[in-house]
């Protein structure tokens, strides 16, 4: 790092990305601002060590009246998954790639050659999926993803203006052999369909790429939609959980109920749900009062009209012992493997049980006898219609009953019993439950 600002090509040696890299090194030179080249050798081909070759040859000689410009390589390792496509794993594992290389570089922008013809390819292959506003939008002019603003600056650009600048400045370049293996959907889309079909319309990559554009304003505008239902239909819940209010819910047209439920899928589950779970939570969630849908890492719980995600417990080793005492001198979290989770000790002004009680505790299991009072002047009751009367669901009532003393000081899913409280002035904490894999 040399302290000057910087900029990142994604360079593979291919014809679009040779032309970006020239282009931005003779803009970039006079301005002063450096330049790193960012090759991924995919180790797909039995060419790409001469193409890793060749970048690094084509980076030294232009280096020469460049001396801002840097080159660096990744060698993935990794093979995709079984059943992965190829074509998908090749795509995540360079944008990885690519954003440790900057990052290690300390740039924070990566400039993409991606051109029109590649934005109008991209709206009919995700057209050819089913895919919905979205994915019709293409790729974005720009977009901050992992830490790292990913930029397009030729996307309006034909592919044969690039190609004129190629010819013009007399640029050489590789060619990837595979752009002609019919087993990927894009080459057989370039290949076999494309030819005919500007046969057939001239102006259908540049009507393509502005139907691109006009998908994503629309994607744009449903994004914000949706925060704005989403405002007044997320439900707080214990540990911090957000869920989805199901009364307010329903009372959306069937076009928001879906928009909000996707956007609300996404944002939990961290990636854009399948189209066919939303469908079928579209169909069942209007009519089922309590439910289960279980996914790959955890699954959707309906509760007393609230829709939640749980994240997958971490497997605990069953001959792991459940811890049974626990000395509490401040506030803080413990950790219970044996139980499956943590117990949050929170310092409050009111309405805690006094921390001398904690210095040491029981962890006892339920047994079905116990008592638990909600509040003063209130009758003790047995847990199961305590649960029931609070609305707590089964699925929230693990964890350990803590015992001071032979008081029931603390049930999961109902908190302090009413007979423990003390007095202000006192040092007061409450306590949480937190199981793993649960929203805290």
């Amino acid at each position: 790092m040399t302290g000057r600002p910087c900029i990142a090509v994604a360079y593979s040696g291919g014809r679009d990305s040779t032309a970006l890299l020239h282009a931005t090194l003779a803009e970039a030179t006079p301005r002063g601002i450096d330049v790193v080249a960012l090759h991924v050798h995919h180790g797909l081909s039995p060419n790409a060590d001469a193409w890793l070759a060749h970048c690094a040859s084509q980076c030294r000689r232009w280096s020469r009246r460049h001396p801002g410009l840097r080159f660096d390589a990744h060698r993935l390792t990794t093979p995709a998954a079984r059943g992965e496509s190829v074509e998908a794993w090749a795509r995540k594992a360079r944008y990885r790639a690519l954003r440790d290389m900057a990052m290690a570089h300390g740039v924070g922008v990566v400039l993409l050659a991606h051109h029109r013809r590649d934005q109008a390819e991209t709206l009919l292959l995700q057209a050819l999926r089913g895919a919905g506003v979205a994915g019709l939008a293409g790729m974005p002019r720009s977009a901050i993803r992992d830490g790292i603003e990913w930029q397009r600056p030729w996307l309006a650009w034909p592919r044969e203006a690039i190609e004129a600048y190629v010819r013009r400045h007399r640029l050489t370049h590789i060619v990837d052999e595979s752009n002609d293996d019919p087993r990927f959907a894009r080459n057989r889309l370039r290949c076999e369909v494309w030819p005919a079909l500007t046969g057939a319309f001239k102006e259908a990559e540049a009507s393509l790429a502005t139907a691109a554009d006009w998908a994503w304003q629309a994607a744009a505008a449903l994004d914000e939609l949706a925060q704005l239902d989403l405002s007044r239909l997320e439900a707080a819940g214990t540990g911090g959980s957000v869920g989805l209010a199901l009364k307010p819910w329903r009372a959306l047209s069937p076009a928001r109920r879906s928009n909000a439920l996707r956007a609300w899928l996404k944002t939990r589950l961290g990636t854009p749900a399948a189209a066919s779970l939303v469908s079928r939570l579209m169909s069942e969630l209007p009519v089922v009062r309590s439910a289960r849908w279980p996914l790959a890492r955890g699954e959707l719980r309906v509760h007393r009209h609230v829709l939640r995600f749980h994240a997958e417990a971490l497997a605990v080793p069953t001959d792991l012992a459940r811890e049974t005492t626990l000395g509490v001198q401040r506030a803080g979290t413990r950790m219970l493997p044996g139980w499956g989770g943590r117990l949050k000790v929170t310092r409050v002004a009111e309405g805690g049980v006094p921390l001398a009680w904690l210095a040491r505790v029981e962890l006892r299991p339920r047994e079905g006898a116990e008592q638990f009072q909600a509040g003063l002047g209130r009758p003790p009751r047995s847990l199961k219609k305590q649960f029931q009367s609070a609305g707590v669901a089964a699925w929230d009532r693990s964890g350990p009953l803590v015992y001071s003393g032979g008081q029931l000081v603390f049930v999961p899913g109902l908190g302090l019993d009413a007979r423990v409280i003390g007095l202000p002035g006192q040092v007061l904490v409450t306590l949480q439950w937190l199981a793993d894999g649960g929203e805290a």
